[in-house]
């Protein structure tokens, strides 16, 4: 551990210097790829830092004890080996899951999209549940959420919405939430009492700069139109509304919510990005998979990842068979427990496929 820590302290002092190069600052694109490697890397670069640190002391303390030339700092080195000892080692564990292989966009901040799927009314009311959840999780985080796109439901709640989360950390930490979000409730409009299931679905997608994904524009088809929405709600006397359509892919992203035609077309063409840098990823992640299975990191978003149980007051997430009998906290946006349980669950899984690896090149 101690050469890892220190190879990886020299490696992260060159990507410092190479920060700083005349040829990679007038390179827009390759910087921004070290810029996200060197803030990514740094947390780690400051832990191998505490645990040469240590070790070097520890070191020091062991030459002290087997040199025997002067008995009062023996003494002291024995007292201290024991404690110095503990924090090696619990330095090491920490260092063995920090040198994990790093998700290149935990950084990134995110574009995420919420639809409601099967349950009509019920599936649009719960859309809007897991919004305001994610809205509050951002206010307890510090982070900025800006709504790229809405479709609201006649009867309340939200049939689609996108919007951008921006902060530290944002895609490292909300990853996990892509999938099908499950509830069971019985709806206001049910008078028998009798329990609903209806779900809706969650996407998380890494945002990307115009210089990392071109748009070429004979592969765009842009439509503008009159915006509309449910009451008369967002309805312009102007042709401000902008569909975006990728050629290539069949991708078709829409945004009424600026006045703007130009603001219109801007978050289209944002989204349009991020969802085919998506495409890229999930492909390059799927020849990945042939070689190392990462269950909970697939973000699988076929997959039912988790049920919200109003009448049990319970939240379940199927992937790592967590139960907590916090619902109310949670729709409030208290979801540190969950996203560090499927953080721990996903190094967990890391690190046995990296065992497993070295079992077999043995």
């Amino acid at each position: 551990m101690h050469d890892k820590a220190e190879n990886l302290i020299k490696s992260f002092r060159e990507l410092e210097k190479r920060l700083s190069e005349p040829n990679v600052m007038s390179d827009q694109n390759n910087y921004l790829e070290l810029a996200r490697k060197h803030k990514s890397t740094k947390p780690t670069v400051k832990l191998a830092e505490r645990y040469i640190s240590v070790y070097n002391e520890l070191k020091d303390y062991k030459e002290i004890i087997s040199s025997k030339e002067d008995p009062e700092l023996v003494e002291i080195a024995q007292e201290e080996l024991p404690k110095l000892e503990e924090q090696e080692e619990s330095l090491a564990a920490e260092l063995k899951i920090a040198l994990l292989p790093k998700d290149k966009d935990a950084t990134r901040n995110i574009i995420a999209e919420i639809r409601a799927g099967t349950g009509g009314e019920e599936a649009a009311l719960f859309a809007g549940d897991l919004f305001r959840m994610y809205q509050r999780f951002c206010e307890r985080n510090g982070w900025k959420v800006e709504i790229m796109n809405t479709h609201e439901a006649a009867a309340g709640g939200l049939k689609e919405i996108i919007f951008s989360i921006s902060g530290d950390e944002v895609f490292g930490r909300m990853k996990f939430e892509s999938g099908v979000h499950r509830v069971q409730r019985v709806p206001a409009t049910e008078a028998s009492g009798r329990i609903h299931t209806s779900a809706a679905s969650v996407a998380i997608l890494p945002e990307v700069e115009d210089v990392e994904i071109e748009l070429v524009q004979n592969e765009l088809k842009i439509d503008v139109y009159r915006a509309s929405g449910p009451g008369g709600q967002s309805v312009n006397t102007t042709d401000s509304a902008v569909r975006a359509t990728h050629l290539p892919t069949g991708i078709v992203v829409t945004c009424q919510d600026e006045k703007s035609q130009h603001k219109n077309k801007a978050k289209a063409l944002k989204v349009l990005r991020s969802r085919l840098y998506q495409i890229a990823k999930e492909e390059e992640d799927a020849k990945l998979a042939a070689q190392r299975r990462s269950q909970v990191s697939t973000g699988d978003r076929s997959a039912k990842i988790r049920t919200y149980n109003f009448q049990q007051g319970r939240v379940t997430d199927h992937r790592i068979s967590l139960t907590l009998y916090r619902l109310e906290e949670i729709l409030d946006g208290d979801l540190n427990e969950i996203i560090e349980a499927l953080t721990l669950d996903d190094q967990a899984k890391k690190l046995e496929a990296i065992s497993q690896e070295t079992l077999a090149s043995a």
